[in-house]
């Protein structure tokens, strides 16, 4: 039997053929490669700060997208009605550069200091929102009483409301889950809370910023760890609530009609989703170019607030929707990959609650251009003309950045000095590991005199049963305090630790010794 085309058969000890065939490797075909994309990737996913470096890599790039398309959605708009081109992305350029400022605070703020701050800036967030009902106050844009006009430059209270409710929600979350309370306290205050939020946000009223901040609370409620009947529960109340506000007002009402029935009103309440799916399939695969929209000349109300994502679709087509969706796409993995990597409860809650608010804000939007949900005013974060909501998307991001360097890997690269060039140039404080003592301090623990952290008599009578045993049990396994307060070792810790250095190296020579008599 002859050897098989292109395989060698190397001589026996007899002198004879191998009796074992080799199996040649058939033509036209090569070995299976690795794919080195992913491979690289997963690489460098796997360091230390790669989730800091891709949190800031999506802002940049959703802020330059979001610049650019505002530019050429609302130059139109803006030369009809102040003669310049250029008057609404100036407005916008203004904003992005106040939320940059707020990215780089957010990124130098400590965390513990964002917990103690938590609770006053949701009370001036509330104070806010109360005072732009006042009129002579608040200002009337787009049928909504909920602008502060101040130098011709419009501020909504209600976006920064998001923040500090989010912020102070996961605060007092965190705080209950650690003291192990039960149901009521964790529904309550944030619950009551809530809805006094929405009760002031409807007044105005703004459908879009309340669905954002039902969105928020249940976040909140799930990272939470609320048992799944009560979550349940508390979904189908706000979904019931939600169907009660859209069926009480006529303009809402007549969106869910125009929804529900697309071509009821094709030039009233339907024009406007109307004309975005006109925009959407002119775009085609590539779309017509940047600043190339026609839609834009008047044929679509809003193109370059709510509804730009219709012109990202016709000017770069379905690849330049495609890229936008997947950017948000890596934000929402960046972020719960932070969520699911830091210690610290309260930063779990807050990353995981900032991520849902993100994606669902997102989502929603494209949704209701496309025409899979009801128009509800909601924007696309970054991407949309939005002053105030730019700036407090930025600052979100910049609180995302701040806790991705919590993770352990990050603390660890960061205290050994690879900071990067970005760190470096921001000179950003190296974050500190995670410690249950300090976390008790942060949420406002009760302390002993004299050690942190820990309760005092008074203080311990105080507590809840549940806690107040935990506290005794901590007490009786935590060791005897050492002599020396100070960091430094003392004298006699010196002298030991130098004894049993020398008792090791003479052991070990003994050792050696032996083995080379036995040899």
């Amino acid at each position: 039997m002859s050897p098989a085309r292109g395989a060698t058969t190397p001589p026996s000890r007899a002198g004879g053929p191998v009796t074992e065939p080799v199996t040649a490797a058939r033509p036209g075909r090569t070995a299976p490669r690795r794919r080195p994309v992913r491979a690289k990737f997963e690489t460098w996913v796997d360091r230390p700060l790669a989730s800091f470096h891709l949190i800031v890599t999506v802002a940049a790039l959703l802020t330059i997208l979001g610049l650019v398309m505002v530019l050429s959605a609302s130059s139109v708009e803006a030369y009809a009605e102040d003669g310049s081109a250029y008057t609404m992305f100036t407005r916008q350029a203004i904003f992005t550069v106040v939320g940059l400022v707020l990215f780089v605070v957010a990124l130098r703020l400590p965390i513990r200091i964002l917990r103690k701050m938590s609770f006053p800036m949701f009370v001036v967030s509330v104070i806010l929102l109360v005072l732009v009902l006042i009129p002579g106050i608040g200002t009337v844009a787009q049928g909504t009483r909920g602008w502060f006009t101040i130098g011709g430059v419009g501020l909504q209270p209600s976006e920064i409301s998001k923040v500090t409710f989010a912020v102070w929600g996961a605060h007092l979350l965190a705080s209950r889950r650690a003291e192990r309370a039960d149901l009521k306290g964790l529904l309550i205050p944030l619950v009551p809370a809530a809805m006094v939020i929405f009760f002031l946000i409807v007044m105005q009223p703004d459908l879009g910023t309340t669905v954002a901040l039902g969105i928020i609370l249940m976040a909140l409620l799930w990272f939470a760890g609320l048992p799944v009947k009560v979550f349940g529960s508390v979904v189908g109340g706000l979904f019931l609530a939600a169907v009660v506000l859209a069926l009480t007002a006529g303009y809402r009402s007549a969106r869910i009609q125009q929804w529900l029935n697309p071509g009821s009103d094709p030039q009233g309440t339907g024009y406007q989703s109307r004309q975005a799916l006109y925009s959407l399939a002119d775009g085609g695969l590539f779309g017509l170019g940047l600043g190339q929209s026609r839609a834009k000349w008047s044929y679509l109300p809003n193109a370059h607030n709510d509804f730009i994502f219709a012109i990202i679709g016709e000017e770069l087509g379905l690849v330049g929707c495609i890229a936008v969706i997947g950017l948000f796409g890596l934000l929402v993995f960046t972020g719960l990959r932070i969520a699911a990597r830091v210690p610290d409860p309260f930063m779990k809650i807050l990353v995981a609650t900032f991520t849902v608010w993100i994606l669902a804000q997102a989502a929603i939007n494209i949704g209701y251009v496309i025409g899979l949900l009801p128009v509800t005013g909601l924007q696309l974060p970054l991407v949309s003309a939005g002053g105030t909501s730019t700036a407090i998307t930025l600052l979100v991001l910049g609180l995302l950045a701040n806790i991705s360097r919590h993770e352990p890997e990050a603390v660890a690269a960061l205290a050994s000095g690879h900071d990067g060039k970005f760190g470096r140039l921001l000179r950003l404080p190296v974050p500190e590991p995670y410690s249950p003592v300090k976390a008790s301090q942060a949420r406002g623990g009760p302390r002993g005199p004299g050690r942190p952290g820990v309760a005092g008599p008074a203080a311990r009578q105080a507590l809840p049963p549940q806690a107040r045993r935990r506290e005794s049990e901590s007490r009786a396994a935590r060791p005897a305090p050492e002599r020396h307060t100070s960091g430094r070792p003392s004298a006699r810790d010196t002298r030991r630790g130098a004894a049993d250095m020398a008792r090791s190296a003479a052991a070990r020579d003994a050792r050696s010794r032996e083995r080379r008599h036995h040899r």
